[in-house]
Parts: C-alpha cells; sequence; structure tokens
C-alpha cells in the first residue's frame, strides 16, 4: 500500500508537469498565422533522463493532428525552430527533440546508444498529448536518419511512417566503414558531445583535426594515442575502439536481422551517389526487404552528396553538371510523402516504383520493382599484368606517369600477378598516398601508389547501374591488409569520372563484419566485396571504364599494419617489414549493366 502510494503521487506530478508545460506556449505570428511555441520542454524517460524537445502547431489547426519528429543529435536552437515551424505550416505539429544531454538536458551525451530507447519514449509522449491523433512521422538527414530507424527497433505503434534521408549506420559506415575507422570519427565526437549545443567552431574549423590526423600520421604512434597527441581525452572515441566489428554493441543500436520483419509502416529513403552515407541507406533498404519482402519501402537516389539530400541538391557536384532532371525539391518531396500516408494524398509523382534511380549523364530517371532489377546484365573483367594500349600522359600520380595494365573480359589465371608494395615506414607522402581524387569530374587521374586497370574502349553505349563488385585473389605476407577500389569512366573526350566515392574494405573482414578472419601469410585468400556503393551512369560509346585498387596507407584512416592484432594499437614499429601483396589475374569485378535499345 505504500509502494502503491508513491507511486500514485508519482503519476500526478507527472500529470501536472505535462499540464504545466502544456500551458507554457509563447506565441509566433508569421505569414499570417499564429504559431503556438513550446521551446523548453523536457520529456522523462523511464530510466531518469530527459530528453530536451521544441514544439510549434498552428493555433487555428483543427486538434487532434498527426506530429512529424525531427531527433537529432546537433542541437542548434535557432535552426530547429525555424524547422519546427515550417512543419506546423505543413498542418502538423513539428517537434525537434534531441538526443540526451543536448539542450535543456543535463545527462551525459553519448552518441547512438540511447536513441532506440529514448525515440520510443518520445513518441510515446506524442501519442499521449491531447493535440496528438496518435500518428508520428519522422524525418530528417545523417544522424537524423539514424535515429529513425533506431526508432523502428522497438515500433511504437503511433509511429506511421520514417523518411530517412542520408542514414548514417552504427558500426557499418561510422565510425569504420567496412572494418576500417576514419579519422573524422574522432572529431566528429568532440563536435557532437563537448556540450550541450552544437560545436559550431569545431565544426566550422577543421584545421586542428587535419593537423591532428598528419601528426599521428608522421609520428606512426598508434591510433589509441590520438588522445595524447590532441592533450584532451574522448572516452566516446575509445570505446568505439573497443568495438572494432559489427558486435553485439553496434547491433544493439538498430535493427537487426529479424527486427527488420517487424517493421511494417511506409518507409522512404533518400541518399546519393555521392553520399558518403549511402552504404548505410542500401544497408537498411536490404536488410528490411530480406527479412520483410512485402515491405513498402521506396528508394530515391541520384547524383548528391551528403549535403544535399535534404533541400535541393547543388547543381554542381564535383565539376559535374547533374542536370535539370536531378534538380529534386527533396524538401517538397518529403512533406508530400507526408500528405501520402497522413492526408491521403496520391503519393508523390516521382516515386513511379519502389527503387526511382536518375540516371548521370542523361536527363532520365529509371524506376523498377526491385534493387535486382536496377540492372539487366553484368560484365565480368578481369585484373590483367599486361599493359593497357591507353596511354594517358596527363595521368600523373605520386611518383611520376601512371602505369596502366589491362582490364578485359579474359581470366589469364596463369598468368605471374603484379607485385605492390607498402612501405609502412616512409611517411613522406602524408595525405598524399590518396587512392581517389577529389572531384567527380577530372582532367587527371589519382592513382597514388595504387594500381590502375583500364578497359579497352566500349564499342556502345550503355548504362552502368547499381553496385559493382569483386573477387581479388592476393597472396600478401601479413595476416590482414586494407585496400581501397575506386570505380572511373574515361570519358570518350578525354576526361575522368567518378562513377561513385571509394569503397574501403578491411579485408579480414569482408566476408563477416562482425568478426575478423585472418589472412595466412604466403598463401592465396580468396576476398570478395559487395558492400559497394550504387550509381547509375549512361557511359558512352568511346569511353573506357577504369578500376583503381591501392593497399591503404595514409593520414585520413587507420592504418592496418598486418600483425593481426587490435589494429587500434599497433604502430608503425609494426610496419617495419613492408606490406607485400600480389594481386592475381583471375582477380576480377562485375559490373551491373543496363543494354540501351534504339
Amino acid at each position: 500500500m505504500k509502494y502503491s502510494s508513491i507511486f500514485s503521487l508519482l503519476a500526478l506530478l507527472f500529470i501536472a508537469c505535462q499540464q504545466d508545460q502544456e500551458e507554457s506556449y509563447r506565441i509566433i505570428q508569421q505569414d499570417g498565422l499564429k504559431l503556438l511555441v513550446q521551446d523548453s520542454l523536457l520529456i522523462p524517460t523511464k530510466d531518469g533522463a530527459s530528453i530536451s524537445a521544441i514544439m510549434v502547431r498552428d493555433s487555428a489547426a483543427k486538434l487532434p493532428l498527426s506530429t512529424i519528429l525531427y531527433h537529432t543529435i546537433y542541437a542548434h536552437p535557432a535552426d530547429d525552430l525555424e524547422r519546427a515551424i515550417k512543419i506546423a505550416k505543413e498542418g502538423y505539429v513539428g517537434i525537434v527533440s534531441y538526443s540526451r544531454g543536448k539542450g535543456l538536458s543535463t545527462d551525459a551525451s553519448i552518441p547512438y546508444e540511447h536513441e532506440a530507447d529514448d525515440t520510443y519514449e518520445v513518441i510515446d509522449w506524442i501519442s499521449r498529448q491531447k493535440w496528438s491523433d496518435g500518428q508520428v512521422g519522422m524525418y530528417g538527414r545523417g544522424y537524423a536518419g539514424f535515429t529513425q530507424w533506431a526508432a523502428t527497433k522497438k515500433m511504437h505503434p503511433a509511429l506511421k511512417t520514417i523518411v530517412p534521408t542520408a542514414a548514417l549506420a552504427p558500426g557499418i559506415t561510422e565510425p569504420m566503414e567496412n572494418g576500417v575507422m576514419s579519422n573524422d570519427s574522432y572529431a566528429w565526437a568532440h563536435q557532437v558531445a563537448g556540450n550541450g549545443y552544437l560545436d559550431t567552431t569545431l565544426q566550422k574549423d577543421d584545421q586542428p583535426w587535419r593537423d591532428l590526423s598528419l601528426s599521428w600520421y608522421e609520428k606512426g604512434v598508434s591510433y589509441r594515442a590520438m588522445d595524447s597527441l590532441a592533450g584532451q581525452k574522448n572516452p566516446i572515441f575509445e570505446k568505439w575502439l573497443a568495438h572494432p566489428t559489427y558486435d553485439e554493441y553496434w547491433q544493439g543500436m538498430i535493427p537487426y536481422q529479424q527486427e527488420f520483419a517487424k517493421i511494417k509502416i511506409p518507409v522512404l529513403t533518400i541518399s546519393g551517389y555521392y553520399d558518403e552515407e549511402q552504404m548505410g541507406a542500401l544497408h537498411y533498404l536490404k536488410e528490411h526487404y530480406k527479412y520483410n519482402p512485402s515491405a513498402e519501402h521506396y528508394l530515391l537516389i541520384g547524383p548528391y552528396t551528403h549535403s544535399g539530400t535534404q533541400a535541393k541538391p547543388e547543381e554542381q557536384v564535383g565539376g559535374y553538371s547533374i542536370g535539370a532532371a536531378a534538380q529534386v525539391d527533396i524538401s517538397a518531396l518529403i512533406f508530400d510523402w507526408f500528405a501520402y500516408v497522413f492526408k491521403g494524398e496520391s503519393r508523390p509523382t516521382l516515386l513511379q516504383d519502389l527503387i526511382n534511380y536518375q540516371v548521370m549523364g542523361t536527363n532520365n530517371w529509371n524506376y523498377v520493382a526491385s534493387l535486382t532489377e536496377v540492372s539487366t546484365d553484368t560484365v565480368r573483367l578481369y585484373l590483367s599484368n599486361t599493359p593497357s594500349d591507353f596511354d594517358g600522359p596527363f595521368d600523373r600520380g605520386n611518383n611520376g606517369l601512371v602505369q596502366h595494365f589491362s582490364l578485359d573480359g579474359i581470366n589469364k589465371k596463369a598468368a605471374e600477378p603484379l607485385l605492390q608494395e607498402v612501405d609502412f615506414m616512409d611517411r613522406t607522402e602524408g595525405a598524399e598516398n590518396s587512392y581517389y581524387a577529389p572531384y567527380v569530374l577530372s582532367d587527371t587521374l589519382v592513382v597514388g601508389n595504387g594500381l590502375s586497370f583500364v578497359s579497352r574502349p566500349f564499342p556502345r553505349e550503355f548504362e552502368v547501374n547499381g553496385s559493382y563488385f569483386g573477387e581479388l585473389k592476393v597472396k600478401i605476407n601479413k595476416k590482414d591488409f586494407d585496400f581501397s577500389t575506386v570505380l572511373y569512366e574515361k570519358t570518350w573526350d578525354g576526361r575522368y569520372f567518378k562513377l561513385t566515392l571509394e569503397n574501403v574494405v578491411r579485408a579480414s573482414q569482408s566476408e563477416d563484419p562482425s568478426k575478423r578472419q585472418l589472412l595466412q601469410p604466403g598463401v592465396i585468400d580468396t576476398i570478395s566485396f559487395d558492400n559497394v556503393r550504387m550509381t547509375s551512369r549512361k557511359i558512352n560509346r568511346g569511353s573506357r571504364l577504369i578500376l583503381v585498387l591501392n593497399g591503404n596507407k595514409h593520414s585520413l584512416d587507420q592504418i592496418n599494419y598486418g600483425t593481426g592484432k587490435d589494429v587500434s594499437i599497433e604502430t608503425i614499429e609494426a610496419g617495419k617489414e613492408p606490406l607485400q601483396i600480389e594481386w592475381f589475374t583471375d582477380s576480377y569485378i562485375k559490373i551491373p549493366i543496363s543494354r540501351i535499345r534504339r
């Protein structure tokens, strides 16, 4: 009886608190509307934490209303108020909520870990408000894309749709990609978790972080020594380093395997060919359809960067003019989607089928019912030790003219392998030992210390549609290594067109990202890779395809010295013996294509 009375009292206090919050509106007059604003909400969680939130609704709107929620770690009150106002003007209750520890919340800020629980709590709170009709939709880019998928891990019944844009996937695309940690993740942890709001100073001035990466690279200290070099602790980064594979720590943050089967709400995923988080977006899409084949899950993808996937895309992406057809007002499309779900209006006209992708080099969109239908055929191209007939006098790497080898359709299994040496002790090249060019369209090709494989000119035009994949036969003198691939079109008029962002892979995790399977020194291993970003591009007659293949060593990512130990504790001392890679000529990549019929 005693405990019952205490719980009753707490319940009354909770209700009183909610009523007080509901009556604490301030009013904004805008575009002839009287908007009710609550910008100091604190939503309690069952474990005693609090979630800071902003709420806006039109005072003249007929209640109850559906709610559109944007849940993010990037707490920026001025921008977020404008976001909530925009939602309210569209006829919904607009709510922007923050990760615990952000905004007015005084809890510890830890990216990723609490979002599945906290988004459930926020949605539950919304569903119990007198202005709510019990229906919630979510949207947002990047981290706010991830939080939508986190919300589907527990699937509150009030959640009716999500529109994740460029959604990152913890353990898959951040802070590592295909097992390889990115140095950007160190700076990001400081930017988002250093205080209750987004640290815009750190965000805008990235030179200190570049200097830190270069210092780490030049000194050859372990990855765990970043803190010592920076002169400040980064406990979040240290925790990530303790989970270098896709283990239970990461699996607990987003839907995992059969949990995707329970997601039966309509989903619209938006990404870009040059979006760093595209592999996350495709991971969610593929897993959703794998475990729920009848899912209503749409994909919209085009020649967009990460930043160009939520409002209106940039007209120029790395020197490439994306064209009128790709200039989609994505913000308007998102609210057209919400009108489709919540107001019974027609589905947005651009979404002609489940998979909607823009073909670069044309003004066309293609529409198919599944990712498997994006291409109609594949072209298998093998590595070769034969010099290519492609001359390329303007193609320069760090060491002068590049030696190009053939990329052809003949399996020369008995041919001598190509040898690549990576000298870990040589740090004179800094970040220039790069495996990619910074532009989509360029007059030069940056190969670094990698190998370049060039196809013959194609006799007819076709489309590259989808994600290339491959199988590499290698023999190394160590137990592991990291490598990268980049695919270019050498256009008929002599320029280089990067078809999608570079692909980075840890060899020991290529088969199973949840555990390392070390290679055997001196033994030929087969490394299959298929977690590659999607692209779509019309390849004209006379163009060639170029594959740049490299064993990685540079200042942008973690360096794998190949001892088989935890990569984050390895130092340059483990690299006294250079990495020797033999690339065998029965290695191949498969290019997904569609023939153009006239």
